[in-house]
């Protein structure tokens, strides 16, 4: 068994800042690709970020330069930093996590329960 847990959303007003973190815990034994998305009110839930587990990233255009992902392997956690936010960020913002767990050799993946991000003045 396998849980996600994100924290880190809440309240901000334009222009503010907020970490988002996303802890994977269970029978793990290999963690591939991290990622976070996110999904506003009435649209469909969209790529925000990925980040193997060598490193690289692959940040969308629409956050570029404002978001940075990051990820400590030995915590099994990833990290979402968002600078400049604008009210068009506000959404429900999940992780997921491509999961190698005990004793299976292939990769699952596995979301969590997502955190609310709402940015407004």
């Amino acid at each position: 068994q396998v849980q996600l847990v994100e924290s880190g959303g809440g309240l901000v007003q334009p222009g503010g800042s907020l970490r988002l973190s996303c802890v994977a815990s269970g029978s793990i034994f290999r963690i591939y690709v991290m990622g976070w998305y996110r999904q506003a009110p009435g649209k469909q839930r969209e790529l925000v970020a990925t980040i193997a587990s060598g490193g690289i990233t692959n940040v969308v255009d629409s956050v570029k330069g404002r978001f940075t992902i990051s990820r400590d392997n030995a915590k099994n956690t990833v990290y979402l930093e968002m600078r400049s936010l604008k009210p068009e960020d506000t959404a429900v913002y999940y992780c997921n996590a491509d999961i190698v767990t005990m004793p299976h050799t292939t990769s699952t993946r596995y979301w969590g329960q997502g955190t609310q991000v709402t940015v407004s003045s």
